[in-house]
């Protein structure tokens, strides 16, 4: 099939983790045989040396400059056999709203902030997502699984709301051999809801304990935190950087949102990408989280600094190594770009090109 994507952004992944989920499943999907195009806003955070993707080999990437200038792609979205509206696009609610009034074939939308949105939803003021909309879109296709999936339908009007939940292309994220750099590590943009559970399960730690050795990577943090001296800052890691990022934590943190953490099943990217290289995970908890990965066998949640700091100071390297190899199966068993691949495929296929008519009736 010939799948149309207009999303946040595939060419840049500073400051986001929209484009490291598009590319692991886009490339994917075009593995399966199909003919992918990614439209994308040209901004300028995303320009420059920011943008580290920016000719594909798995699809076809373009940029346009506003509302108007997406009407050059008009053709394409029509003549496509299905078609997808991602979160967080620039304009989103008129880009939605054409997509719908432009394509021939079922027009679906991938929320890869499922918690977030339905959050603005509610008081109204969602930037790139309508409630009127949502029942015009064949298939909500949902970051969050779970109870969140029947209130998208129920609440909503989604005809329907499956999990997609994100990926990792296990062929670019896997262990590597270096020795290791740090003892705990957080890969993750600056969010104020993160923070809290970052100091508690990171910053505190490394303040009491100055022998052992921190990093954040990520941009946006303000200038105001004290970091430790013990705690290294790295700004941006490219996503080429990143398994060799992951193979050289003793640990990794995985630190979740608040509306997610609210909502449950909402895994970030990054948890199955630390993974996938087969890293020993540290994380907060949420309901779902044992569904993804086997709790004390394959992922620990420590309930503060100080059984963070027990764990670094005393659990056997057999058993760190074995936690993070546990993990990794498990991703490689259910959670590639290749399982979320044949998932949207089944899904879009069922859908196909008579939901425009029942959405124009």
């Amino acid at each position: 099939m010939k799948l149309v994507v207009i999303g946040l952004s595939l060419s840049s992944s500073w400051g986001n983790g929209h484009a490291t989920t598009w590319r692991a499943l886009l490339q994917a999907f075009a593995a399966r045989g199909h003919d992918v195009v990614f439209l994308e806003r040209d901004v300028p955070w995303y320009s420059g040396a920011n943008r580290d993707l920016a000719d594909p080999d798995f699809c076809r990437l373009a940029f346009y400059q506003s509302l108007d200038d997406l009407e050059r792609f008009r053709d394409e979205v029509s003549g496509a056999d299905a078609v997808i509206v991602g979160s967080y696009v620039p304009d989103g609610i008129e880009v939605g709203r054409l997509a719908q009034q432009w394509a021939a074939g079922a027009v679906s939308f991938y929320d890869i902030d499922t918690p977030i949105t339905l959050a603005a939803l509610d008081r109204g003021d969602c930037a790139y997502l309508s409630r009127d909309q949502v029942p015009g879109y064949a298939n909500y296709f949902s970051f969050s699984g779970g109870p969140t999936l029947q209130r998208i339908e129920e609440q909503f009007g989604s005809p329907n709301a499956a999990a997609l939940y994100c990926s990792v292309d296990t062929d670019s994220y896997r262990p590597v051999d270096v020795p290791s750099r740090w003892d705990l590590g957080y890969l993750g943009t600056y969010s104020p809801d993160r923070q809290p559970t970052l100091d508690a399960l990171l910053i505190e730690p490394a303040r009491a304990a100055p022998e052992l050795r921190f990093v954040v990577a990520g941009p946006q943090y303000p200038d105001d935190i004290d970091w430790p001296e013990n705690v290294e800052r790295i700004d941006h890691l490219a996503p080429a950087d990143h398994p060799e990022f992951y193979s050289s934590c003793r640990f990794q943190l995985n630190v979740t949102r608040a509306d997610m953490i609210a909502a449950g099943y909402s895994p970030s990217v990054r948890l199955f990408e630390a993974a996938a290289c087969g890293a020993a995970l540290l994380s907060d908890r949420w309901l779902g989280l044992d569904t993804l990965l086997a709790t004390d066998d394959e992922i620990i949640l420590p309930d503060d600094g100080a059984a963070v700091l027990d764990l670094l100071r005393t659990m056997p390297e057999e058993r760190r190594h074995a936690l993070g190899a546990a993990a990794r199966r498990r991703i490689l068993a259910e959670h590639t770009a290749a399982h979320r691949a044949e998932s949207l495929e089944q899904a879009l296929v069922t859908a196909g090109p008579a939901t425009r008519n029942s959405r124009a009736a």
